[in-house]
Formats: C-alpha cells, structure tokens, sequence
C-alpha cells in the first residue's frame, strides 16, 4: 500500500541527472546551493542538461498525479470504513431497542412509547437513511475512480459491505414494523381495556347512585303512624320501587359481566374494579330482603286501619255539609245588612225567625256527628293504633264544630238586637222622609210658577218699560221673602243627609233641583230687570221712542218661536227681512247677514239676544259717531296727512285728552313718516273695537 505521508513529500532535484559524481551519488541541497552561482552560468550553455531537466519535471509531475488519485482513494476508504461502522453500531443499538416488546399496564404508558417511536421515526431515523444513502454514494464512487485509475477494486473490512449494511438495515426494518404492529395492538387492547373501565365506573357509578339512600328507605317505618290513605300511598311507592328494582337487576348483572371481562383481560386496576363490584352485589342482596319485609310490614298495617278508615269516611260526608251550613249561617248572622226602607227591615227579621226555628234539628245532627268521632276513637285505643294525624277526609275536626256551634249560639241574639235597631231607625227615616216631601211639593211648583211668571213679563209688552221695570222688581222682593221656605227645607234635608237617607218615594224633587230652580229664579230675575233697565238707557240714549220699543219687540217676539228670549241666525234673518234689510239668500244677501251678524253676535255664541238686537237696531235708526268719521276728523287737525304728530294734538286738543291720544298712538311706519309721527288710524278703529289698540 503507497505510504499516503511519503506521497506527499516535495521532489528534490539532484546535482546531475546521471548516477555517479565525484560526490558518491549526489550532493545535498546544501551543496547545491553553496555551488548555485558557478553552476548557472555552466548549465545555461550545456544542451544537454537542459533536455535533461525537462524529462525530470515530467517525471516528476507524473508521480504527483500518481499520488494525489492514491491520496484521495484512500481518504474515501477511510471515510466509507468509519461511516459504515457508525450506521452498523447505530443500527446494533436500535434493534433491542425496537425488539423490546414488554407492555405497560397503562394506555398513557403505551401511548409515551408510540410516541418515542414516532420521534425515533420522524427525528433519528431519516439522517440515518441520509447516511445509509451516502454510504452507497461514496461507495459507488470510490469504485469507479479505482476503476479509471487502474487500482484494484476496493474490499471494506469484514462485515462492512454495502450488502452487509443492507442486511443490517432490512433487519432494522422488520424490528421496525414489528414494534409498531405490536405498539398498535396493545394501545388497542389497553384502549378496549379503559373503555371498559369505564363503562364499568359509569355503570357502578349510576347504580350507587340509584341504590343511595334505599336502604335507609326500606328500613324506616313511616307507616305506624300513618293514616289509610297514607298507606295505600306507601304500597303503591313500594310496588313502584319493586318495579324499579325489578328493572336494575339486568344493571347489577351487566356490571358483574364488565368485571369478569376485566379479570379476563388482566385489567390493571382488577382488585378495585372486583372490591366494588362485589360491595354491589352485597348491597344488592340486602336490598332485596330488606323489600320484601316492608311489603309484609305495609299490607298488615293496611287491614288495621280499614275499619277506623270507614268510621272517618262517615264522619267527614256528615261533617262537612253541617260544618258548611254554620258557616253560611255565622256569615248570614253577621252580615252587615244596608236597608232603606221599612219593609225591608221587616223581611230581614221574618227570615231570621225561621232561621231560628231550625236550630234544635241542627243540634241533634251535632250530637250524631260527634257519635261516630267517639266511635272510631274507641276503636283505634283498643287496638293500640296510634292515630296521630287528623280526619283525612276532612279538616273539620270536633273541636272546630263545638267552637263554631258556640258562635252559632251568640250571634242570634246580638241579629236580634240589630234588627230591632234597624228597625226602629227606618221608621224614623220614613218620618224624615214625610216631612222633606211635605215641603218640597210645595217649594218646587212655586219656583217653576214664578220662572214661567217672569217669562212672560220679559216677553209682553203690557205699559212701560218703567211699569215692566217696577213689576219685576216687585216679584224680585217676593222671591227674597220666600227664602225663609227654603231654609226651612235646607234644614229638613241636613237631617235627610245626616241620616243617610238617599232616596224619598214620596216626592219627585231632591234638594239639589231645588237649589238649582232657586238658584236659576234669582239669576233669570236679576237678568230680566238688567236687560229692562239697559233697554231703558238705549232708548233714552238713542232717542228711540216707546211706540219704536215696542215695534222692536213685537218683531223679535214674533220670530222668538220658544220664547227662549233669543233668536237663531235663521229667526233673526226671517226678522231682518220683515224688516226690510235685503239679506236674501244670495251672495250679497249672505254678506250684508254675515257683516250683521259679525256686530249683534261678536263671540259667535250662534244666538241674537233682546239687547243686541235692540243695539244694532238703535244704530241703524239714529246718527251715530263711526270709527271713520274720527279718522276723518283727525285728518282735518292733521292738516290732510296720513299721520299726527304730539304737537299738533297738544295744540288742537285739551291737554289730558291729548296726552290721552299720545299714551296710546303707534308710531307710524307709513313711506310719508316724519319724526314723531303717530298713526291715528289704527288709534281710532281700536277705539270702535276693528282693531288692537
């Protein structure tokens, strides 16, 4: 084998290219180089040398190359030879490692192994096949370049072939996929194994929870001091709870099936699973006999109580319409009775002496009732039953009877005490009643005799409006002195209302139509003498004479259809036309009414009084100062302007008149103001109402 450090070595020329010299076979470098100078000049003219040298380096050159293709085999040889022994001693490493088939008693144990397998698969294998694969690279190559080179093909140390790799590696493979099948298998038993498990705590864990508590159930003995009805009760529950415990017999059989299973299976957790399986199986048994005692303890208990429980049946049909008809009578004996009248009074105290007569009879079906209580106590002490709860058919208890019955006994006679009270109070309203009635029938038809009297004074026209005047101030004082009347009646009504009498079948009128009628007359002769006495001053205002007052009112009462003392805007056109106002039902007829209605009716109320009549008609009849005449006078002191200024109302007019006029004059804002000008026309329709002043 070529020594790979001596192929490396520099080549070293020598003195001559020949084999013998005075020096025995060639200087060293030392002399070469002591002898440098003389020989340069020497061998540049020598031919010879010089074809010489070139065949040297040649060699030389030759030899370098020889040696580098050796250096750079043998480099690849050491690399094959370490890469192989590390991929074998990785693989000798893995193979126990994967042919270790010991399971774990836990799913989580298991599950950590796949997961190492799962790294060693995803983490150290796939450099190794890297390995592997350049391994073969480097093999294949170094082959080949001994090939081109005319080396002898290279052998790998004993068990390093690539074949023997393979080998190796396909042994590696099979342990591979052995560990992982058999790392399947067993998570798949482990997981059945849990599931299980599981299923058996789920199942134990349901069935604890349904048999919680039973036994204390079935040992208790609820039913010694129960009554019949709280018996039947009782079985009917335990016939319920033996269906339901029929019914988990197939639970308690399927849980000890799981158990068995998981001994088969060599479960890790068995001596728990198989503790608590065979505690279910105990409590089951006890559970068992601990039913069928109680079923034995209810059905005898049972025919005890049937006998006492016929005895209550009894008792409760007869007590509860006899305790029903107390009720009813205690509350109809102490019914706080509203009577207005005298014979309700009397019917009240006929019902309650029939009442009263039916009393023996009730006690005697008392005294039967209270009999079959004693009997089914009787009973009950000699057969040593303890009845401790009450009547089950009924609440009504002998006690509630007795107390009830008592109460019965006092209250007759406190609704005898009542009635006659009663009584004796509704007479004396009757007399109240007489004695309201007496005076109202006579202070009614008065008052409605005056109101039509006064009527037809505002409505004739018999003498004067002075005769009028005087007449109605005459009936004026006959109605002040028949206020003693109805004082009188006030008085007999403040007893009526202390009584609390509220209605009097012996007269029609009540206190407030009366003081209504009363209140209307004083109003409707107060208005009748104002209307009379303004009538007075419009005529002597206007110079209207008497026979023209009585035109008037012969017009207005001839259209005055009611005699209600006004007219309608129909009745008084029909007026105006007779008239002569040309107020027709056209256009210019509807305006002329419209404006005159506009002046007898300025609030719109719809109706035309006496007075308004008589106000329009004495404007329509007289001369009379208009808002345009004072504009027109104004004007004439304006000296013909559209407006007046304070010194021209100061100069023409008295001073506090003037100053009058100033106080409430706008200013003017016409296109011709001056200053200071105020604008007398808005003054002057203010003043006839046609405008806000």
């Amino acid at each position: 084998m070529v020594d790979y450090h001596a192929a490396n070595q520099p080549y070293q020329y020598g003195p001559s290219s020949g084999g013998g010299g005075g020096n025995g076979g060639g200087g060293g470098v030392g002399d070469y180089m002591a002898q440098e100078d003389d020989w340069d000049r020497d061998l540049l003219l020598d031919p010879a040398w010089e074809k010489q040298q070139r065949k040297a380096e040649t060699a030389a050159n030759r030899i370098c190359k020889v040696l580098a293709v050796n250096q750079e085999n043998e480099h690849l040889m050491e690399d094959y030879e370490k890469l192989a022994s590390d991929l074998l001693e990785w693989i000798r490493r893995t193979i126990p490692w994967l042919e270790d088939r010991v399971p774990q008693k836990t799913i989580q144990e298991m599950q950590q192994k796949l997961e190492d397998f799962r790294d060693y698969r995803r983490v150290h294998k796939p450099p190794k096949v890297q390995e592997k694969c350049q391994l073969e690279i480097n093999f294949n190559t170094l082959q080949t370049k001994l090939r081109l080179s005319n080396r002898p093909a290279f052998m790998p140390s004993e068990g390093k072939m690539v074949s023997d790799i393979n080998n190796c590696w396909q042994h590696l493979e099979q342990a591979e996929k052995g560990f992982e099948e058999w790392l399947l298998n067993v998570i798949r038993r482990l997981e059945r194994l849990d599931h299980l498990g599981e299923k058996f705590g789920q199942k134990a864990s349901i069935h604890e929870a349904w048999t919680d508590g039973k036994e204390a159930m079935l040992k208790q003995k609820d039913y010694e001091t129960a009554t019949l009805s709280d018996i039947k009760a009782l079985i009917r529950k335990h016939e319920a709870f033996e269906s339901d415990l029929a019914a988990h017999q197939d639970r308690v059989e399927q849980i000890a099936a799981i158990a068995q299973e998981l001994n088969e299976l060599d479960y890790y957790d068995s001596p728990s699973v198989n503790t608590r399986c065979q505690k279910i199986c105990d409590q089951w048994d006890a559970l068992g006999s601990l039913t069928h005692s109680r079923r034995e303890a209810l059905e005898k208990t049972e025919k005890q109580l049937e006998t006492i429980d016929q005895l209550h049946l009894e008792y409760a049909k007869r007590a509860a319409p006899f305790n029903n008809w107390m009720e009813s009578a205690m509350e109809d004996l102490q019914d706080m009775f509203i009577v207005h009248t005298i014979e309700e009074i009397e019917g009240l105290i006929a019902a309650h002496d029939q009442f009263k007569s039916t009393l023996p009879d009730a006690d005697k079906e008392r005294e039967a009732i209270l009999a079959i209580h004693g009997e089914a106590q009787k009973i009950a002490e000699c057969n040593h039953i303890k009845l401790l709860g009450s009547n089950p058919y009924t609440t009504v208890t002998p006690q509630i009877i007795n107390s009830k019955w008592e109460k019965v006994q006092q209250l007759v006679p406190k609704r005898d005490d009542a009635l006659l009270e009663e009584q004796s109070k509704q007479q004396s309203n009757e007399r109240l009643r007489r004695q309201f009635a007496s005076q109202a029938n006579i202070v009614g038809p008065w008052i409605q005799t005056k109101m039509e009297e006064i009527g037809r004074i505002s409505i004739e026209m018999n003498g004067t409006l002075e005769d009028q005047l005087n007449h109605l101030k005459q009936y004026e004082q006959s109605i002040v002195d028949y206020k003693p009347n109805l004082d009188l009646l006030e008085q007999q009504h403040q007893l009526i209302q202390e009584a609390l009498i509220f209605d009097n079948k012996h007269t029609n009128y009540t206190m407030e139509h009366i003081r209504v009628g009363w209140e209307q007359l004083l109003t409707t002769i107060a208005r009748t003498i104002n209307e009379v006495e303004n009538q007075i001053l419009t005529r002597d205002a206007k110079g209207i004479s008497q026979e023209q007052m009585q035109e008037f009112r012969a017009s207005f009462n001839h259209f005055d259809k009611d005699h209600g003392g006004a007219l309608g805007p129909e009745e008084f056109k029909a007026c105006l036309i007779s008239l002569g106002y040309d107020v027709e039902n056209d256009r210019q007829g509807d305006a002329e009414f419209n404006r005159i209605m506009s002046v007898v009716d300025p609030n719109n109320s719809g109706i035309v009084t006496f007075q308004a009549f008589i106000d329009f008609m004495s404007r329509e009849t007289t001369d009379t100062d208009t808002a345009d005449q004072v504009i027109a006078s104004f004007k004439v002191l304006a000296g013909d302007k559209n407006f007046i200024t304070a010194e021209e109302l100061r100069r023409e007019l008295p001073p506090d008149q003037a100053e009058y006029c100033i106080a409430r004059m706008a200013p003017y804002q016409g296109p011709d103001a001056a200053p200071g000008a105020l604008d007398y026309k808005s003054f002057s329709t203010a003043l006839y109402g046609e405008s806000d002043l």
